[in-house]
């Protein structure tokens, strides 16, 4: 016996606690995401170029704000102008950028910092100083806003700019100043300058590497949209070659195994009519029409089944039936046709098993499988019809000793692509009676399936849920 408690665990308290914790923490990454694309602009809006010197152009009016007091406490008062200036310039291209979507100017931007840093160089220690670290950074900044074409112009640019500089320091020493003294003096400035270098090269290779990553998450999304797209075209494509392989299956039906059991009966008639029949020619020619139109109204009844079931698609009214009752009637008709054949048809199926099915959908499953028996079992043949409960499911089994299937037929035994077969009286069938049974007790929520080795007999087996009482 099974004791179920109501309520939460303290496992349970804890999960709820941890998924509240990341909700709560999702939220406010979300808002700080939020934040910050309205600080450098949404990508639908601005370039990728404009949305990195937005980025940038923030991150130098913040160090701007705080090297310009820096340097003028320090005494370096050209750096404190500088830094201000450049933050003031920031701060300009940035404000008509971002709310005016007017686009910042490379040539000014690369060419104020040529100015800047030239100077800075000579009032702050030229090769001694702080200023190499930033011609790098400032270099990578210039490439990350501007355009392709520009890239090699401008690096050309700079590194002649810093070949010129280093060389009107190497030919004219006396032309640099030194404000920082040796030792102490040079390590507070190299400490307090790292980080502008550092901060920049972060923040355009994070840019470029998110915006790589997005990219190649849309170039995937496309890619498997383009897969799904192929996929749908080539199951559209194998529906089509199903479907035309359907009309020309019906169409030879009706052409021609419809059309010849009319002409024998309109023929035999003709005969009849100019009394040109023996009583025992009459009788031999009543009894093939005889079979052939039972045939032929087995077929119709198959192929209008199907037809019908192709047109209005899956319908099926599921109700609690009893197996036994059921298909007393459909077991009494085909044991008569079986009589003809002296075939005998032995029915084991109990009588209190219950299951779910459609009734009009069983029979007729039924009574393909049985008229398949009594066609490919010889005179004299034996057919058991059985029903068993087998791990919570009514298994119906069909068996017979008849000629059995031929392993190169059997694959395609369930398809409308199955070779119409004759039975051992050379009855003839048109394939449909399999596809039919199969497609119906799959609409049951069921499965049928076949065991046969030719010339001993074959095995049907149907597998229906049991009735929940």
């Amino acid at each position: 016996m099974y004791t179920y408690i109501v309520g939460k665990s303290p496992f349970l308290n804890c999960m709820s606690k941890l998924r509240n914790f990341n909700f709560i923490h999702s939220k406010s990454k979300n808002r700080e995401a939020t934040f910050w694309t309205n600080l450098i602009g949404n990508p639908i809006q601005f370039s990728l170029e404009s949305r990195i010197f937005h980025s940038i152009s923030i991150v130098l009016i913040a160090i701007s704000v705080i090297y310009s007091p820096y340097n003028l406490f320090v005494g370096l008062y050209i750096g404190s102008i500088s830094a201000f200036l450049i933050g003031l310039f920031f701060l300009h291209q940035y404000y008509y950028s971002r709310f005016y979507n007017k686009p910042h100017s490379n040539t000014l931007f690369g060419l104020i910092g040529l100015m800047v840093f030239g100077l800075n160089y000579f009032t702050n220690s030229g090769i001694d100083g702080s200023t190499d670290l930033i011609w790098p950074a400032y270099l990578l900044v210039i490439l990350a806003i501007s355009p392709y074409k520009q890239h090699l112009k401008w690096l050309i640019i700079y590194v002649l700019f810093f070949l010129v500089v280093h060389a009107v320091e190497y030919y004219y020493p006396y032309l640099i100043k030194h404000p920082f003294t040796a030792g102490k003096g040079q390590f507070m400035d190299r400490i307090t300058v790292f980080p502008l270098p550092v901060v920049v090269v972060y923040v355009i290779i994070r840019f470029i590497r998110r915006s790589y990553d997005v990219e190649r998450k849309a170039a995937e999304e496309k890619t498997l949209t383009v897969e799904i797209s192929n996929q749908q075209i080539l199951q559209q494509k194998s529906e089509l070659e199903q479907r035309n392989i359907e009309k020309d299956k019906l169409m030879s039906i009706i052409s021609h195994d419809v059309r010849t059991p009319l002409m024998n009966i309109q023929s035999y008639l003709s005969l009849l009519n100019e009394n040109m029949l023996t009583a025992e020619e009459r009788i031999v020619l009543e009894k093939a029409l005889e079979s052939t139109t039972n045939h032929t109204i087995t077929m119709l009844s198959n192929l209008l089944s199907w037809s019908k079931s192709q047109l209005e698609g899956p319908f099926e009214q599921l109700v609690i039936v009893n197996v036994h009752e059921v298909l007393a009637n459909t077991l009494q008709l085909e044991k008569v046709q079986a009589l003809k054949k002296e075939i005998t048809v032995i029915d084991t199926i109990p009588k209190q098993l219950m299951i779910m099915a459609d009734v009009d959908m069983l029979q007729l499953v039924v009574r393909n499988l049985i008229s398949n028996a009594i066609k490919f079992t010889r005179t004299g043949g034996l057919i058991n019809v059985n029903a068993e409960v087998v791990a919570n499911e009514c298994k119906i089994t069909i068996s017979d000793n008849g000629k059995g299937i031929d392993p190169i037929d059997q694959e395609a035994i369930f398809s409308i692509k199955a070779a119409p077969t004759y039975g051992t009286n050379n009855e003839k069938g048109v394939g449909l009676g399999l596809v039919l049974c199969k497609e119906f007790i799959e609409r049951l929520g069921g499965r049928i399936e076949f065991k046969s080795k030719l010339g001993e007999g074959s095995q049907f087996f149907i597998c229906l849920p049991l009735a929940k009482v």
